[in-house]
């Protein structure tokens, strides 16, 4: 990656910081769009205000790619204020990069597109590739009218790569971080039924995938980020009581689950729902992983 500028569309948060770190650490020029440029941020930080052009367009002229990780989080209550936002902080920003590239002398070659495996709603225990059926609920609109603005984004001379980004481990951050708290404090059993699934993924993991997608010239489309080994809740909560020394915690009833999601401000089908989803393209095309087993993973991360 030496010399080569990459942009970083909401770069900020856990996961555009942990690519910044990695991007940086190879020789890498990294460009981070963000609306508090005066924040503490790994690289060179543009404000951008995440939906209509601006200066900020310049960075992409020559870039060697942009990467956007662009969108409010999940991680709320879903108010119609939050849902708007959700939506339209996604919609817009794809537009505004759409509408950046195509004013580009030289655009950059290749454009990744964060997504997420929501889009597959909430299956059970059968296995989904890139091509299973689509859910429902509001989660699945979201990421179907997301995917819908990237795909119908007219950026000329620009490779295209989405990625439905499932549910990252790694340290410093990210959704891990509260879970190995809760477990080190005798609170980590299984949630609900614990039989829903986690479809997870070391950050190292996803940071080789973003750039395998960057340099591979025949990536293009659509693809499942997330590891080979999707697990259970009650499993997953299982192997990181192990990690952090707590061989046994009491199971959480659904309900409770419900009650602290309230007091948390957060809604309880993000614990309560899940997905099996396997990286079926990514694998066939010739990507491998480092982690592939889960126990690898958190040993890593919480050593």
């Amino acid at each position: 990656m030496t010399a080569r500028r990459v942009v970083l569309a909401g770069g900020s948060g856990f996961l555009g910081e942990c690519l910044a770190r990695e991007l940086l650490a190879a020789g890498a020029e990294v460009v981070v769009l963000t609306r508090s440029p005066a924040a503490n941020i790994l690289g060179r930080a543009v404000a951008w205000d995440g939906s209509t052009p601006g200066d900020w367009a310049r960075v992409l002229e020559g870039a060697a790619a942009v990467v956007n990780f662009t969108g409010k989080s999940v991680n709320c209550r879903y108010t119609p204020s939050n849902r708007r936002e959700i939506l339209e902080s996604r919609l817009r920003s794809v537009e505004a990069l759409a509408r950046a590239c195509n004013g580009c002398t030289e655009p950059p070659p290749v454009w990744v597109q964060a997504a997420s495996l929501a889009i597959y709603g909430n299956p059970g225990a059968a296995v989904c590739d890139e091509t299973a059926p689509h859910g429902s609920g509001f989660s699945v609109d979201v990421c179907e009218q997301w995917e819908e603005a990237f795909d119908n984004s007219e950026a000329r001379s620009t490779r295209k790569v989405l990625l439905r980004i499932g549910f990252v481990l790694g340290a410093g951050g990210g959704a891990l971080e509260p879970l190995a708290r809760l477990a080190r404090l005798g609170l980590g059993g299984a949630a609900g039924s614990g039989r829903q699934y986690i479809s997870w993924l070391h950050v190292a993991d996803l940071n080789r995938m973003i750039l395998w997608a960057i340099d591979s010239p025949d990536a293009a489309g659509t693809y499942n980020a997330t590891g080979p080994a999707p697990v259970t809740n009650a499993d997953f909560m299982s192997t990181l009581r192990k990690a952090v020394g707590r061989p046994w915690s009491p199971p959480v009833p659904a309900w409770m689950v419900k009650v602290g999601a309230w007091a948390m401000r957060t809604e309880p089908e993000l614990v309560l729902s899940g997905r099996r989803c396997i990286p079926q393209r990514a694998t066939a095309q010739g990507f491998t992983f480092t982690y592939a087993a889960l126990d690898a993973a958190l040993g890593d991360i919480l050593k």
